[in-house]
């Protein structure tokens, strides 16, 4: 059988799979191990029994509706090769309004809450050389993944990813065991010693795409997204308690004039920024997707 004969089987199996054809096309790229811009310059060859027989079974999963990424193990994401896995979301192309947002102006340090597969952090720090940042999850095995990407696409030496929860997982220098001595003591020799303080580390850039989706909206989901990380989709209630936690969070961590900016659901535009401005930030703003839907929030520290 040649590809093209595979090809035309593998359209009408995936009828029923809103955009079927295009991904009948990638997976049968991946089958032949070639790039999906030569492959039309290879259909009229015949295929390997093994090439037609993984090609086959790729054909059943994405009928069954794993999603594409899941199957070949990786995605296009702002040029760049992602590596997926069922413990991270999908890059989607909705989120690259969220990287176009972030570029428009400069930073050094960046802060990625709830990074998956890191493909936001580690883009960002493609796109702008020199710049460095952390990427938190309370995931390790999403942070192994992002770990991957970075060192997949040569960029781990910029960036390191660590477990907690939002904020909490920023690490903290240790308290030093060394006394700090006061210039009172130093004209007395008595009186109270005090401990170092750690210093909490700071950004001119935070972003995040958190789980936005409401409890009650996940029955409705299109059937790919059950294959994806419960809780990297929905915080179990209204959608909203990420962004409570990432705007009540910030102060200590963005620089005066920094920038904070989340992904969002189409529906949440004003109540994020309605909190981003009871937070104290300025200069709020709400940016659509190329579709025309609000996609991101975001907002500036004052000075």
């Amino acid at each position: 059988m040649t590809g093209a004969q595979a090809l035309a089987q593998a359209v009408a199996d995936l009828a029923a799979i809103d955009g079927g054809a295009r991904d009948a096309r990638v997976l049968l790229a991946h089958a032949l191990g070639v790039d999906r811009t030569r492959l039309t310059l290879v259909l009229d060859d015949p295929m390997t029994p093994g090439q037609l027989g993984a090609f086959q079974d790729m054909i059943t999963r994405r009928a069954g509706h794993t999603p594409v990424s899941q199957i070949i193990g990786s995605r296009e994401f702002f040029g760049r090769r992602f590596i997926v896995t069922p413990d991270v979301l999908d890059p989607r192309p909705e989120t690259e309004t969220l990287i176009a947002t972030a570029l428009e102006k400069p930073f050094k340090r960046v802060l990625d809450l709830g990074t998956g597969s890191g493909c936001i952090l580690i883009t960002l720090l493609a796109e702008r050389e020199g710049a460095t940042g952390l990427g938190t999850d309370t995931c390790n095995l999403a942070l192994d993944v992002a770990r991957a990407n970075a060192r997949a696409l040569g960029l781990a030496d910029r960036c390191r990813f660590y477990w907690g929860d939002w904020y909490a997982a920023v690490p903290v220098p240790e308290v030093s065991d060394d006394w700090q001595v006061r210039d009172d003591e130093r004209v007395s020799g008595y009186g109270p010693r005090t401990r170092t303080l750690p210093v909490v580390p700071r950004f001119d850039l935070i972003v995040s795409n958190p789980p936005y989706i409401a409890l009650g909206e996940m029955d409705a989901l299109a059937p790919e997204l059950s294959y994806e990380p419960h809780n990297a989709l929905t915080d179990g209630g209204d959608g909203l308690a990420a962004y409570r936690a990432i705007c009540a969070g910030f102060g200590p961590h963005l620089l005066p004039k920094g920038r904070l900016m989340v992904e969002i659901g189409p529906t949440q535009g004003r109540a994020v920024a309605d909190m981003m401005r009871a937070a104290g930030m300025e200069s709020v703003e709400i940016r659509p997707d190329l579709d025309g839907r609000d996609r991101v929030v975001m907002g500036q520290n004052p000075a």
